[in-house]
Parts: C-alpha cells; structure tokens; sequence
C-alpha cells in the first residue's frame, strides 16, 4: 500500500508549494496592474540585501557582498564600430588581395625551383 501513497504524498507536496508561490506573489501585488508589480518588485530588491546581512550575521558569516559592476552598453556606439570596422575591413580589401596575391605567387615560385 505503501508505494501507492508516495505518488500522492510527491503531488501534494508540489501543489503546496506552487500554492504558497501564487499566494505569496498575489499577496504581494506581484500579479496585480503593472504599477502594483513595480512597486511590489522595489520593495522586494529593497529588503534583500538587509535579508541576506542578517542572514550571514546569524550564521557567523562577515563577509561584504560584491558590489554589481556597472556595465555601460550604448546600442548606436557598437552599431558605429561595426559599420567603421566593415567600412574599414572593405577599404583595406584591395591593398590585402594584392599582398595575398604576391604571397601565394612567390609561394608558388618557390615549390618549383
């Protein structure tokens, strides 16, 4: 009888969990108008570092978290270098084709002799 009930009791489990998850986030307006999940996520990303500070006191842990580095992405400036690198690479081409050509020729010269 026993291998029976260990299906059910597994099920009951995971619906008791994704039942708190969902009562947890509608509790907190998470599912609400998106004005209510901004301010709901704020408060949430407001009360984690003091969360985890308190965590690591409790368990004798004193160590300083990172910092989150600061990463500065302007979509039209690497737009601008690829098209000055394409730019750049096309005007090179010929110069390049001509020394790949004297390259391949003198290689061929010198199997020959």
């Amino acid at each position: 009888m026993a291998p029976k009930i260990l299906p059910l009791v597994k099920l009951a489990t995971k619906v008791t969990i994704a039942g708190g998850a969902l009562y947890i986030a509608c509790d907190s307006g998470l599912l609400g108008s998106s004005e209510q999940g901004s301010v709901a996520l704020d408060k949430a990303k407001a009360a984690l570092p003091p969360a985890i500070q308190d965590w690591m006191k409790y368990f004798g842990l004193e160590a300083q978290l990172p910092t989150m580095p600061k990463i500065e992405f302007s979509p039209v400036q690497t737009w601008n270098s690829g098209v000055r690198w394409t730019i750049s690479s096309l005007s090179e081409a010929p110069t390049k084709a001509t020394e790949y050509s004297h390259q391949g020729v003198q290689y061929l010269k010198d199997l020959t002799k």
